[in-house]
């Protein structure tokens, strides 16, 4: 019978094998990266565009672009796209970033020559009719009021805005800037960015060299978008110290939000700061979750992230207490980086967290979607394969002392924003 006294072996993973795209060109100039994997007649494919031509006084160009490309083109209504869409077992969605925009398309192989001609539309010929602005408006404005009262999400609004000021980055989006957005907004920045010379393609899934010839049959010449763009690059303020508070008198809990700008993923601390960031609060067993919920039963979760963009990184510790007690998990959120910036992390611990982050990589690396993901990673960071390969040396390798320097070196309390909704 099994033994269920004993702990299971575990080893640490040893091998991890990534998939790089084939990269081709169509005959406008996109570059096409390729993941050719799996079995079965599926494919993704997703035109990115670079976020440009940032302005400060506008800040929903770009968000209402992106929500609204497919409601409408010059041959096709909302509701045209949606169908053809859904005919076709096709699912089209959108995604906006702080770096870039995204189209994204998943559909059958053999529906390919039907459904392309649709996302042709969507990118050449959108016009942003006023009905569908009007719609949009309306809704976001209305979600945002409920989002309003929420103490996370003001946390979220005022962390951002506080580390990163009013860029594309950290703007602050107030009811008055839907009021504002106007339909010649949409045009000139839909016309700005959505062009072959800001277009990069990323498929994955089973496409071979028939379906690359159907995609440039279809995408492959000049469209009518071509006005002139220049590529967001952000400068930011000083960022605020210390506490920010937003009192909510009648809050039962209070949602806090601390940490401050830094590296990216092109900086060659990253990977260090990643297993440092997963000891303090990166997953379920980490040290603020053991401390804040589990011994204490502040809170429901906490946890950290390390965040990389193009023009900056961030840190941040994110959570929601009971309001009578916030001031004690602040102490105790800070007294947890302190002992990673004075005490060594015991050795059976730092083996849990590199056997979890190497578990994770490989976990993540389920099919070619999640490797054609793994790669824009990097490709938009403009870096190669080899930032893998070091990022799992450094898991494998990094030490207690080097974890340590890597907690003074970035976990810096003093030059924090502490963003405080509710009471404390």
């Amino acid at each position: 019978m099994l033994n269920r006294t004993l702990v299971p072996e575990s080893k640490q993973v040893n091998d991890i094998k990534f998939i790089a795209p084939q990269e081709q060109e169509l005959d406008n100039g996109i570059k096409v990266y390729t993941i050719n994997a799996g079995k079965q007649d599926l494919v993704r494919i997703e035109f990115i565009f670079e976020n440009v031509n940032w302005q400060a006084s506008k800040p929903l160009q770009a968000i209402g672009v992106n929500h609204l490309v497919n409601n409408g083109t010059a041959q096709l209504s909302a509701r045209d796209i949606a169908d053809k869409v859904d005919y076709y077992g096709a699912f089209l969605q959108t995604e906006y970033g702080a770096d870039q925009s995204c189209i994204k398309l998943y559909t059958l192989n053999k529906h390919l020559k039907s459904v392309l001609p649709i996302l042709k539309s969507i990118v050449d010929e959108s016009i942003f009719p006023e009905q569908e602005l009007a719609i949009f408006i309306q809704n976001q404005k209305q979600s945002l009021q409920v989002s309003l009262q929420k103490n996370d999400f003001l946390a979220r609004k005022h962390f951002a805005h506080s580390i990163f000021g009013q860029s594309s980055y950290g703007a602050s989006i107030d009811l008055s800037d839907y009021d504002a957005l106007q339909r010649q907004d949409l045009l000139d920045y839909y016309n700005a960015t959505y062009k072959p010379e800001n277009c990069s393609i990323f498929v994955a899934g089973k496409f071979e060299q028939k379906e690359f010839e159907l995609l440039n049959a279809i995408f492959g010449s000049r469209w009518n978008n071509n006005k002139a763009s220049v590529q967001n690059h952000i400068e930011f303020p000083v960022a605020p110290k210390g506490e920010i508070l937003i009192e909510r008198p009648d809050a039962i809990q209070s949602a806090i939000r601390m940490g401050s700008r830094s590296i990216n993923r092109t900086h060659p601390d990253f990977a260090g700061f990643q297993v440092l960031n997963c000891l303090l609060g990166g997953y379920f067993g980490s040290r603020l979750m053991a401390n804040i919920r589990e011994d204490k039963g502040y809170t429901y979760g906490i946890g950290s992230a390390v965040v990389s963009m193009k023009d900056a990184g961030y840190f941040f510790i994110a959570t929601e207490v009971g309001a009578e007690v916030c001031s004690s998990a602040m102490e105790e959120i800070e007294k947890e980086i302190s002992l990673l910036k004075t005490e060594l992390v015991p050795d059976l611990e730092l083996d849990l967290v590199r056997n979890y982050m190497l578990g994770s990589m490989l976990g993540s690396l389920e099919n070619a979607f999640s490797h054609a993901d793994k790669f824009k990673n990097i490709h938009f960071s403009g870096l190669g394969y080899d930032y893998y390969d070091n990022y799992i040396q450094t898991v494998k390798t990094i030490d207690a002392v080097q974890i340590q320097l890597l907690a003074n070196k970035y976990l810096n309390t003093e030059e924090f924003s502490k963003v405080i909704v509710g009471k404390k």
